[in-house]
């Protein structure tokens, strides 16, 4: 592994994983500039009721967001081994896999909108939230089959498409809130839920045009071959038994987290409202730094394919040297800028007050969280989903969460107590990861 190649592999991972990341900051820009709307537009009660439903929304569909992340390295696989005729079939039968996924997390959500009143929060964060909730669970149905068709434009090493689409999504999105929240020219003024109404207009559009850039590119023409589009039991199990036990490890940290925002309600909206604006936050970095992980986990995927067993390390030193330093400058940037970052959201002295420590806590993670992405993406290059998925769930509902309780209520650190708890769990699911990562990355390869 000499120099000179490891300069190579780290160009490549970059070239790869920024329309990845500028894509990926689009996400969550979206979900960034509502919350800055709605504190703005709303006030924090409702940035909170919005914090809340976001949080339990994404929880569900994180099944298919982690899940369908699975199909990009099976689509590199697949090309570096010369078997083209195969992605026809695979891509017909992930829309299949993301139809299962639509299904049954929406009427998960709609069970969960029954009873939202369980979650315990105050009456007015309840009222606004359970509506505002409903919409966005059907916002997430459009979402899963954009994220499984991006799969193969990311797997073919192409993913600027992605990038420029989910940045006129975001440009819809922000105009759609602004004009169905207060209910400019023609358009009602629907208030929180005009927040929602116009995310699912977006995940429309951003659907509707990577589908038909797809069908009409020559370079991916193949997928739309319509004798191969044929409901493969094997081969949908296949996509299944990866991208569920995938799922699960997406499912439990940011199951962790939504936990987390349930407890900032149990303290009070000021907490929770803070608390939104900090996760907010950490969020847009550990979402730029899943690019990273992304374009590790393809690259893995296709060295994979030619039996490279130098290029799946190499791949993966350059994967985790770019994400260090990456995730390195974030958090030097939360700790110098935190008060001014936290304005942009909201001009609340009482949640400037509550927000600013948990952003310090927050810069620390930081590492933390990007080194644990990348072992995620890497391992999944590689096929190897059941161990991560354990480690995943002990880092976090039984480190993470009895932490959290444990500090911030038994021992009355609160909110911020309840963030070094978040801490703990993400340190040991990175240390763990990359130690898994490091003993799989030097098995001998299977035959082709």
């Amino acid at each position: 592994m000499t120099q000179k190649s490891l300069k190579t592999e780290l160009f490549k991972t970059y070239k790869l994983a920024l329309p990845i990341i500028i894509g990926q900051l689009g996400v969550i820009l979206m979900g960034t500039s509502d919350n800055v709307i709605v504190g703005r537009l709303l006030g924090p009660v409702s940035l909170g009721a919005a914090g809340v439903a976001n949080s339990i929304a994404f929880l569900i569909a994180s099944l298919a967001v982690g899940g369908m992340a699975v199909i990009a390295p099976m689509v590199s696989k697949l090309l570096a081994e010369g078997d083209s005729p195969k992605l026809s079939a695979l891509f017909f039968n992930s829309l299949l896999a993301a139809l299962l996924y639509s299904t049954v997390l929406s009427l998960t959500g709609f069970v969960v909108y029954r009873y939202f009143s369980i979650l315990g929060q105050t009456e007015a964060v309840e009222s606004l939230g359970a509506p505002f909730f409903f919409l966005i669970i059907l916002a997430n149905i459009p979402m899963i089959f954009f994220l499984a068709v991006k799969q193969f434009s990311d797997g073919f090493s192409k993913p600027s498409i992605v990038m420029y689409i989910t940045l006129l999504g975001l440009v819809f999105d922000i105009t759609g809130n602004v004009v169905l929240i207060r209910g400019l020219w023609i358009f009602p003024e629907l208030g929180l839920n005009g927040a929602a109404i116009g995310t699912i207009f977006s995940r429309l559009l951003m659907l509707g045009i990577l589908l038909f850039y797809l069908r009409t590119q020559p370079a991916f023409r193949l997928l739309f071959h319509l004798p191969r589009w044929k409901a493969d039991k094997a081969l949908l199990s296949e996509i299944l038994r990866r991208s569920v036990p995938a799922g699960f490890q997406a499912f439990f940290e940011i199951a962790a987290f939504s936990f987390a925002v349930i407890m900032m309600g149990w303290l009070s909206e000021t907490e929770l409202a803070a608390h939104q604006i900090a996760i907010n936050v950490v969020a847009t970095t550990y979402m730029m730094a899943t690019g990273f992980a992304h374009a590790g986990s393809i690259r893995v995927g296709e060295a994979w394919g030619k039996r490279n067993s130098t290029g799946i390390r190499l791949s993966g030193r350059a994967a985790y040297t770019w994400v260090i330093g990456f995730m390195g400058l974030c958090s030097l940037v939360i700790l110098l800028f935190g008060q001014w970052i936290i304005r942009i959201y909201i001009e609340d002295d009482a949640v400037l007050a509550a927000a600013l420590p948990l952003l310090t806590v927050a810069a620390f993670f930081q590492l933390s969280d990007g080194v644990q992405v990348v072992g995620l993406g890497l391992l999944r290059g590689l096929a190897d989903i059941r161990i991560p998925t354990y480690i995943t769930f002990i880092a976090y509902w039984v480190i993470a969460l009895p932490a959290s309780y444990l500090l911030g209520f038994l021992l009355h650190l609160e909110s911020v107590g309840i963030w070094l708890g978040l801490l703990l769990g993400l340190t040991f699911s990175a240390v763990f990861l990359y130690v898994r990562y490091n003993k799989v990355s030097r098995r001998p390869l299977p035959a082709a």
